[in-house]
């Protein structure tokens, strides 16, 4: 059986890998932070599959060489989804820049030393946009985060994204390891373990409960977390997809609207559709962190190619409908 490791087996992301890893019979050894988060992690994959004794834990820092080589021992594969996520802005950029790019190196170094065949990395589609309002994204958009005017989580992603190309890139090609990158937009979809603490999964809690009075203007293309876990255990043994970054998102953008409006329209009656005018957003940026880190999407219209994603991976999106009320009934259900 071949064993993957997954960093970050915690996260909304690394729950649902785990699941479709096991789904696929893979072995999979998970990186936590602290292994008190193990039980949660086991109790919200034992839902949809028995692990038997195919699920393992490791503790791993992403700012730590400690462990490292010992959690790529007998791994073939590793998903590197573990990276830092915050929408406030840090007082200091770094504090979310430095663990995103040193993981990721720290994370293929150590992959490379222990002969992994190739690592699938978590990447984002704010590694692509830049800092442009209308935007359309193909495999080749870069953001440049020395001159586009993006926050410290855009530049984290972008920086993470480059330096993990520069590593492959400098392989000796006689003896290289793969890597695939996956970009997702902002991810949504059920949650497994209950945990709310995403940015994502948090404003679904918030807008069927009417805690959001006005959303802002944003046009972006989604995701489903089960289409990204999908892309990520496929993208290990598909040749095809070997030094290539795909999209994985909605065929069109969606707006924070939109989705107020489908929530209310298939029960949630809470869900409150009002647009918040920009300029609000873009003075209370200057006093709330959380809305500062929003600026880089206020007016956006974000749409993508996601073409070679569905051709390399025989894919079909899952409708952002059914990602939203999946999304919400299983946020329901939780109370």
């Amino acid at each position: 059986m071949k064993k993957v490791l997954l960093t970050g087996i915690s996260g909304f992301v690394g729950q649902h890998c785990a699941v479709q890893l096991l789904e696929n019979g893979y072995s999979v050894r998970g990186s936590v932070r602290n292994f008190s988060k193990e039980q949660e992690v086991r109790k919200g994959i034992a839902k949809v599959i028995d692990a038997k004794d195919n699920l393992e834990f490791c503790e791993l820092d992403l700012l730590n060489d400690e462990g490292w080589d010992e959690a790529m021992k007998g791994c073939d594969y590793v998903l590197h989804v573990a990276s830092p996520f915050v929408i406030a802005e840090p007082k200091d950029e770094n504090e979310m820049i430095k663990p995103a790019v040193e993981g990721t190196l720290r994370a293929l170094k150590a992959a490379k030393k222990a002969g992994v065949k190739k690592v699938v990395l978590t990447s984002s589609t704010v590694a692509m946009a830049g800092d442009k309002k209308k935007n359309h994204l193909t495999q080749a958009s870069w953001t440049n985060a020395k001159t586009d005017n993006v926050g410290a989580y855009i530049k984290s992603k972008a920086l993470a994204e480059r330096a993990a190309w520069d590593f492959y890139n400098k392989q000796d090609s006689s003896d290289k390891m793969e890597l695939t990158v996956v970009n997702p937009g902002p991810i949504y979809g059920p949650t497994l373990t209950g945990n709310l603490s995403g940015a994502s999964m948090g404003m679904i809690s918030d807008l069927i409960s009417g805690k959001v009075p006005m959303l802002p203007n944003v046009h972006y293309v989604m995701s489903d977390v089960r289409d990204i876990a999908k892309i990520h255990v496929d993208a290990m043994e598909n040749t095809e997809s070997n030094g290539q970054r795909f999209i994985v998102t909605s065929e069109k953008p969606h707006s924070f609207l939109s989705m107020a409006y489908t929530l209310k329209a298939n029960g949630f009656k809470k869900s409150n559709p009002k647009k918040a005018p920009s300029f609000m957003v873009k003075f209370m940026s200057l006093f709330n962190a959380e809305m500062k880190g929003m600026l880089p999407f206020v007016d956006a219209e974000v749409s993508a190619d996601i073409s070679p994603t569905k051709r390399v991976f025989d894919w079909k999106p899952i409708s952002f409908e059914k990602t939203l009320i999946d999304s919400a009934k299983s946020v329901e259900n939780l109370n």
